[in-house]
Parts: structure tokens; C-alpha cells; sequence
């Protein structure tokens, strides 16, 4: 977890099949609040996002990435585990290598021993909805 006043730089990549999107549902305990995100992860010293963004694909899901495109630069103030988080996403478009991944109704993955995670396709209109939130809400301006 980020230590307090820490602005954490992570890259993350945008993925459609359709009308639908591949994302990772997160629980925020404080609010008792499920929501999705894109997938990736935390930017090293010394690496590129775009970089970041492939390892991060490998480490957690073992997908191998292509066609991957820079879409811009979004700043995310938000408040999770009612804590003040800030991030400075680089988001791309991307898609899988392998087809297999677009088969898949979910999976499940660890990012870390004691954090398990579910990763899966959700249709752009039940985001647009409310039925399902997404974070950052500015992600909307990319679909």
C-alpha cells in the first residue's frame, strides 16, 4: 500500500471485445462498494509505462499484449479503505495476443498471496448505467 502523500504512477490497458470491456473488480470495504477498473499495475523506477503495462498483464493474468496504443494521461484523486489515494494513470488500448482470453466469462488472479481478484468482460452499456461502477469515472471518455 502507498505510504501517505505518495503520488503513485501505474499504467493500465483498456481491452474491448464488442460492446464489452475487460476489467478487474475491486471491493472498497469502507463504503461497502464493489467496482471495476481496468487491469495493469505500478510503474518502476527506470521503466516506461508501456513496459509497466506489458509486465504487469504477464505477472497477473500471464497474457501477452498487442496492438497496445497510448490514449493519454488521467490524474485520479479518489478516497479508498478511506484513505486519500492520487494517481497519475498512462492508459492504453489494447488487445489480447492470445484469442483465448476473449472466451473467458471471468477469471481469477492474485496479486498478491492474500489478495485474490476477478478480472472479466463487462458490457459498456451496464457501466453507462450504474449497474456497474467504474473508476476512474473519466475512463467513460475512452469508451
Amino acid at each position: 500500500m502507498n505510504k501517505a502523500g505518495e503520488i503513485r504512477v501505474i499504467a493500465l490497458g483498456l481491452i474491448r471485445n464488442g460492446e464489452c470491456i475487460f476489467l478487474s473488480e475491486g471491493y472498497d470495504p469502507v463504503k461497502q462498494e464493489t467496482f471495476y477498473r481496468a487491469l495493469g499495475g505500478g510503474v518502476d523506477f527506470g521503466e516506461t509505462s508501456h513496459a509497466a503495462l506489458e509486465r504487469e498483464f504477464q505477472e497477473e493474468i500471464q497474457a501477452d499484449l498487442t496492438n497496445i496504443k497510448y490514449l493519454g494521461c488521467i490524474e485520479n484523486l479518489f478516497i479508498f479503505n478511506g484513505r486519500q489515494g492520487h494517481e497519475i494513470i498512462q492508459l492504453y488500448e489494447c488487445d489480447f495476443a492470445d484469442s483465448k482470453f476473449y472466451k473467458l466469462e471471468s477469471l481469477v488472479f492474485s496479486e498478491s498471496p492474500h489478495h485474490k481478484h476477478r478480472a472479466l468482460w463487462i458490457d459498456i452499456s451496464r457501466l453507462k448505467s450504474g449497474e456497474f461502477k467504474l473508476v476512474p469515472e473519466v475512463f467513460f471518455e475512452y469508451l
